[in-house]
């Protein structure tokens, strides 16, 4: 059978061969995925996703000042810190009752956007595309790499590769063209991180109630000037991403399987718009459905709810395969919202974590990871939904809302428009990202480079917004705050792999509980006590196999594409703590924003 010919459909008797890679690499942090994989008929048929690293900040977090959760929590992740941070700050900002100038929150806004840009270019170009390369296809698929040998590439006015192979050769790791330049562009997009939040990847600058950066017009001036300089990387990045996967879908008939699963997407929202937002859990709705990154949670293609009230109500911490005791029986922490809504003891207001180290079993319990669900009232489901690696999640909610309508990037319903200035070399282009037929590796993989075109282009508006302030006068960064007694906050955010919750509760102007909820613990969750499987599980099992590769020297090439298509982030999957009963002596330093005016 050569590459490019359909499939055979009849089985064969199968021929199953268990499978394991542990760590993955090219990933961050601990990830073990289990296979066992049917050679006869080409597939996947078992499939279970394990962390063993194991860490605290659910636990230690109590009894701290919480005017420190910020600085803390942004050390949960060394990639994608500052979005703990900003998350953080948000959930703060609802429970002191703050809300910060104008020009703090677009600070914050063109920070997030810049770690948007750096960490999907270098994990797309110098991680993701390794799997798509000349050399690694040449090693898995010799018939594809003939065939894109052959195939001229049908945006090369854009990108300037002739063909599809050209592409692949650009992105060979420490020697390609893209490869090299991917790391170029990632300093210059730190840099332009550094101007807004002080410091990459733990912000120096950021606080609840405002940002410490001094907001000269020269700040401004030097994050645009940057901004143009990867303008045209950003152009060139989509195009060859384009031709590239487009490809695949044509050499390999039947590509569309792989990673595919059910459409269940979740997006918490990102950019805040700075003249709705006021924080007040009352008003959430409202202000999340004016954030320049729509929330939303989508089921089979349909936008179930974009109120983040609603999502947040939904939330429920699973367990069943997780290695830690159950909290169901603890006292609750908080029985209603703030709108008297009935919150549930699955709620993460409510988690208690208490671990129970054991042996890894798959028929029983196998992870330090967690199992998030979201609660569809209507169905009555525990829905283990995905963030589709990030963009995928928040191109298609921002879509479907149809909320989203700004000089630079417009959603319509069923796509997005992407408008972006003139660069050195290309022309003003306006990209369109359109709804898939799927939610596959593929897929999330084309996102990615359509949304640092996203970020780009709001960095834009941010930054006429910012500097408009600045000229008229408005140079306000910080609003003073009290620490209540007794208050509740919720943080939803994005980060860079997707949805980011923070839920916090003060007593004695202590934290008395606290929840961070990155993306990770939700895509690769195990198996929650219904038997549902988590995402990274449920898009590997059952997917077809296309290497051409057999059992004794299989690379397990389209397993790899589709965990890393989710961007995996392991030190944000998971919570550890120190043992029962013991306690830590903590030390209080006092923190900036107390006093800061």
């Amino acid at each position: 059978m050569t590459t490019t010919e359909a499939r055979p459909t009849e089985r064969k008797p199968p021929q199953i061969v268990d499978m394991s890679w542990d760590p993955i690499t090219r990933i961050i942090g601990n990830l073990g995925i289990y296979t066992k994989i049917d050679f006869a008929n080409r597939e996947v048929v078992e499939c279970h996703s394990t962390s063993s690293l194991f860490r605290g900040y659910s636990v230690f977090m109590k009894g701290k000042d919480p005017r420190d959760a910020g600085f803390i929590t942004s050390r949960i992740c060394g990639i994608c810190g500052d979005n703990h941070t900003t998350c953080s700050d948000y959930a703060q900002q609802m429970a002191y009752g703050v809300k910060p100038p104008r020009l703090a929150e677009h600070i914050v806004n063109l920070g997030e956007a810049a770690e948007y840009m750096f960490d999907h270019t270098i994990f797309q170009d110098n991680l993701v595309f390794v799997d798509f390369c000349e050399a690694m296809v040449k090693a898995t698929n010799p018939g594809v790499l003939a065939r894109a040998e052959r195939t001229d590439a049908p945006r090369g006015d854009i990108h300037g590769y002739r063909t599809i192979a050209d592409i692949m050769k650009a992105f060979n790791p420490f020697e390609g063209e893209v490869y090299k330049e991917a790391l170029k562009v990632s300093r210059v997009t730190r840099e332009m991180f550094c101007l807004m939040e002080g410091r990459h990847v733990h912000p120096s600058t950021l606080y609840p109630g405002g940002v410490g950066t001094l907001p000269q017009p020269t700040v401004f001036t030097d994050y645009l000037s940057r901004l143009m300089r990867v303008i045209d990387f950003v152009k060139k990045a989509v195009a060859m991403n384009d031709d590239v996967f487009d490809f695949f879908y044509e050499a390999l008939p039947g590509y569309e399987e792989v990673g595919r699963r059910r459409v269940l997407l979740g997006c918490w929202g990102a950019f805040q718009d700075p003249d709705v937002v006021d924080y007040r859990y009352e008003n959430m709705n409202h202000w999340g459905k004016a954030m320049y990154v729509t929330p939303g949670i989508v089921v089979d293609g349909e936008l179930v709810t974009n109120n983040l009230v609603d999502i947040n109500l939904g939330l429920r911490i699973m367990l069943g395969s997780s290695y830690y005791e159950d909290w169901v029986n603890e006292q609750p922490f908080v029985t209603h919202d703030p709108l008297g809504n009935p919150v549930d003891m699955r709620h993460p207001w409510n988690q208690t974590t208490v671990p129970v180290p054991q042996k890894r079993d798959f028929d029983d319990k196998y992870s330090w990871v967690m199992s998030p669900r979201w609660h569809d009232g209507r169905t009555g489901e525990h829905l283990a939904l995905d963030t589709g690696g990030g963009p995928l999640a928040r191109l298609w909610s921002t879509a479907l809302s149809g909320l989203v309508d700004t000089p630079y990037v417009k959603a319509t319903g069923n796509s997005v428009r992407i408008s972006l200035p003139k660069g050195e070399s290309l022309p003003e282009t306006t990209l369109e990202w359109r709804i898939p037929k799927w939610s596959n590796t593929i897929e999330r993989d084309r996102a990615r480079p359509y949304f640092v075109a996203y970020a780009a282009a709001m960095a834009l508006q941010f930054l006429e917004e910012a500097m408009g302030l600045v000229r008229a006068g408005d140079t306000k960064v910080f609003e003073n705050f009290e620490v209540p007694d007794e208050a509740i906050g919720c943080g939803f955010h994005e980060a860079v792999r997707g949805v980011l919750s923070h839920h916090l509760v003060i007593k004695d102007k202590k934290i008395a509980n606290y929840h961070p909820y990155p993306p990770t613990p939700w895509n690769a969750s195990p198996r929650d006590k219904f038997g549902t499987p988590g995402p990274y599980e449920d898009a590997v099992q059952g997917q077809p196999i296309f290497e051409e590769n057999g059992p004794d020297d299989f690379k397990g090439v389209d397993i790899m594409r589709t965990v890393r298509s989710f961007d995996p982030c392991l030190p944000c999957g998971v919570h550890m703590y120190v043992g029962k009963g013991k306690t830590l002596t903590t030390l209080h330093s006092p923190t900036y924003g107390a006093n800061h005016g």
